[in-house]
C-alpha cells in the first residue's frame, strides 16, 4: 500500500526491450507537493520511466503507483488527473495559443464556459504569453511553444504535472523562464520533470532523483544531497595566514591547510584564504572557528563549510559513489 504522502511510488519497476534493460529495479518515492528534478544523462531511461508511470508502456516486472493507483490497471484514471508535456510537443500551427488551450480544455476541463475562459486567461498570463495569445502557434519560438506546452499540461489544474525535458532545447533565457513557471506551481501541484541539465535542478527543485543507465543511484531532498559530508572548510583571515596555519595543524583531526594569499577585502586590507581539510567534520564545525579566534591578533572575516554542487554529487555517484535514500 502506498503511503499517503507519496504521489509517485514504484517497487523494482523494470522495463526491458529484448535483452536490453532500459529501466532496472527502480524504486521511486516522490512526496506530494514537491518539485522533483528527474536527473540523468541522455539515454539514462528518464523518458521510458515517465511512459511507465503514465501507462503508455507496460513494465516487464515490478509495480508502480500514482495517487495510490496501479500504473497498469488504473492508467486511464491516472492520466485524467495528470498534466503531461512530452519532450517534443507539437501543436496545430494554424491555431492561436488561446484556441490551442480551448481545444485541450474541451478534453480535460470540466466547468462552465466562463470558468474555462478564466482558466485559459490565468494560464496565458502565468506562462507569459499574454501579448501573443491571439497569434498562430506556427510563428512561435521554441521557448514560446514550451511555455504553451506547460500551460496545456496545467489546464485542468492537475494534482501532478509531469514534464519530459521541458527546457533542454532552450537558450539560457528560455530555460530561466521555464524554470520560473515550474516554481510558480509550488504549493499548487506536485511537479516531476526530467532533465539532463544539472544547474536547472539545483535552481528550482526541492527534491532530486538521479538515474544512471536505468538504475536509481540517488534520491532525496536536494539540500541533503548537497550538504553531504564535506570535509573541507574555508576560512579567510586578515593579514598573514601562515601563523594560524601552523597553529591549527597541531590538531590531529586537521589533515592539511592550503593558503591563497593576496586577496583584498572590503576595507582594502590584505587577507589570506585558508582551505582546511579535516578528518572529523563535526569536530571542525564546533571547534575550528573558536581555535582560530583564540589568538587576539587573528581577525577572521569569513568562515564556512564547503558545500557540494549538484555536478560534484552527480559525478561522484556515477563514478561509483554511495547511494542516497
Amino acid at each position: 500500500m502506498t503511503p499517503p504522502d507519496l504521489i509517485i511510488s514504484t517497487q523494482n519497476l523494470t522495463k526491458s526491450y529484448g535483452k536490453r534493460q532500459v529501466v532496472s529495479n527502480l524504486n521511486l518515492a516522490v512526496p506530494r507537493g514537491s518539485i522533483c528534478g528527474f536527473l540523468g544523462a541522455n539515454g539514462a531511461g528518464k523518458s521510458t520511466t515517465i511512459k511507465l508511470l503514465l501507462g503508455l508502456v507496460q513494465p516487464t516486472s515490478g509495480v508502480g503507483t500514482v495517487f495510490g493507483k496501479n500504473i497498469v490497471n488504473d492508467s486511464v484514471a491516472i492520466r485524467e488527473r495528470v498534466g503531461f508535456l512530452a519532450q517534443s510537443p507539437s501543436f496545430y500551427g494554424h491555431l492561436t495559443a488561446k484556441e490551442t488551450l480551448q481545444f485541450v480544455a474541451s478534453f480535460f476541463f470540466t466547468g462552465s464556459k466562463t470558468a474555462i475562459s478564466a482558466r485559459i486567461e490565468e494560464l496565458i498570463e502565468l506562462v507569459g504569453l499574454s501579448g501573443k495569445a491571439d497569434r498562430p502557434v506556427k510563428g512561435f519560438s521554441g521557448g514560446e511553444k514550451q511555455r504553451l506546452g506547460i500551460a496545456q499540461a496545467a489546464i485542468n489544474d492537475p494534482e501532478l504535472i509531469i514534464l519530459d525535458e521541458p527546457a533542454s532545447a532552450l537558450d539560457p533565457l528560455g530555460r530561466r523562464d521555464v524554470l520560473k513557471i515550474l516554481e510558480s506551481f509550488r504549493d499548487r501541484s506536485t511537479v516531476f520533470y526530467s532533465t539532463h541539465i544539472l544547474d536547472d535542478v539545483q535552481r528550482v527543485s526541492d527534491r532530486v532523483v538521479i538515474l544512471e543507465r536505468g538504475r536509481l543511484i540517488a534520491q532525496g531532498r536536494i539540500e541533503e544531497l548537497l550538504s553531504g559530508d564535506s570535509n573541507l572548510f574555508h576560512m579567510t583571515v586578515r593579514g598573514d595566514g601562515a601563523t594560524i596555519k601552523n597553529r591549527l595543524l597541531s590538531m590531529p583531526w586537521i589533515n592539511k591547510i592550503e593558503l591563497e594569499t593576496g586577496v583584498p577585502d572590503l576595507t582594502n586590507s590584505h587577507t589570506t584564504k585558508l582551505l582546511i581539510y579535516v578528518s572529523d567534520a563535526r569536530r571542525a564545525e564546533t571547534e575550528l572557528l573558536r581555535l582560530a579566534i583564540a589568538d587576539n591578533n587573528t581577525i577572521v572575516t569569513h568562515f564556512e563549510r564547503s558545500a557540494h554542487n549538484l555536478e560534484d554529487i552527480f559525478v561522484n555517484l556515477v563514478s561509483g559513489g554511495t547511494k542516497h535514500e
